[in-house]
């Protein structure tokens, strides 16, 4: 079987994508490939100058392009309710929201403006309200699709309801991994409820593998064990940030997609690869916690999911 490429991504033509963390690593190669392909995209990031940096590649390599930069901080429900509304005014519809911004193993617990634990505030608390107040404009789509970039950390990852933020004792890799398996749980629970609402979503959720970003450099450190380990043998099991994006581009755009599927490198480890389907660990296939998230989820955020204008 041929493997899937970013030429194989269909016309996007028409379609409106929003991509968070799309100024560097996996987030901005699937910006730069959804903008290729004829997509209007948004990438949405904190960092203005980055962001705008970001765009002006992506002109750059694609000059036909429309993309332009949104702030929105995923570490601030402010900001991400702010972020909301002005897609809200602007558009009409949502076609694709990728789910994608995050932060890994920071070595020392640090706290949103909102008081989360940052790697869970970033990576799922924030995506989920993200998600929920978007919701009217993708149901608006003709195919609606949300993809959560999830992560091969999710295989080791635990929901520790009663210590989500980590405050009886932090770990930066557990912490790391429960925030994954929630963005995997949570896109297999957003499926369930679409189904059983008839919202019409596909939800979907991807992996990019081992791929070689700036996600070490901004967590653990280069003078990490893990950012010195990396230069050295990086070569044998992780692949380029274009590399890691397919996963999320073919989650994002393949039209044989599975409603609720997940998808990552197929190679050792599923470390690096082409893409295809990935492997759900049981953990995340626990529909009763799965739900308990999502109540929670609901309860910090102070948002309750429901698809209404």
């Amino acid at each position: 079987m041929p493997q899937w490429t970013a030429s194989d991504i269909p016309p996007q033509e028409g379609k409106f994508a929003i991509v968070t963390g799309a100024n560097s690593g996996i987030g901005y190669d699937t910006a730069l490939e959804l903008a290729r392909a004829g997509a209007e995209v948004i990438v949405a990031t904190r960092n203005a100058p980055r962001g705008e940096t970001a765009v002006a590649r992506i002109k750059a390599a694609v000059p036909r392009a429309l993309v332009r930069f949104e702030a929105l901080d995923l570490g601030s429900l402010a900001s991400v309710r702010d972020f909301a509304a002005r897609i809200k005014a602007s558009q009409g519809t949502v076609d694709i929201l990728v789910n994608n911004a995050g932060v890994m193993a920071l070595p020392r617990r640090r706290l949103t403006v909102d008081g989360f634990e940052t790697q869970l505030g970033v990576n799922f608390l924030g995506h989920f309200l993200l998600t929920a107040l978007l919701m009217p404009r993708l149901m608006k789509s003709e195919a609606p699709r949300v993809v959560q970039v999830s992560s091969i950390a999710h295989r080791r990852g635990r929901i520790a309801l009663d210590d989500l933020h980590a405050v009886k004792g932090y770990k930066p890799w557990a912490v790391y991994q429960q925030s994954k398996l929630a963005m995997l749980m949570f896109a297999l629970e957003l499926q369930r409820r679409s189904d059983a609402g008839g919202w019409g979503v596909t939800s979907v959720a991807a992996h990019p593998g081992i791929a070689t970003t700036e996600l070490v450099a901004n967590g653990p450190g280069n003078d990490s064990l893990m950012g010195r380990l990396t230069p050295i043998f990086g070569r044998f099991f992780t692949h380029s940030s274009a590399a890691g994006a397919l996963p999320t581009l073919f989650a994002a755009t393949a039209p044989n997609v599975a409603r609720g599927g997940y998808y990552g490198p197929t190679g050792f480890r599923e470390f690096r690869g082409p893409p295809g389907v990935a492997k759900i660990e049981p953990q995340a296939l626990d529909v009763t916690v799965a739900k308990a998230l999502w109540a929670e989820a609901e309860r910090l955020t102070g948002h309750t999911f429901t698809p209404a204008p």
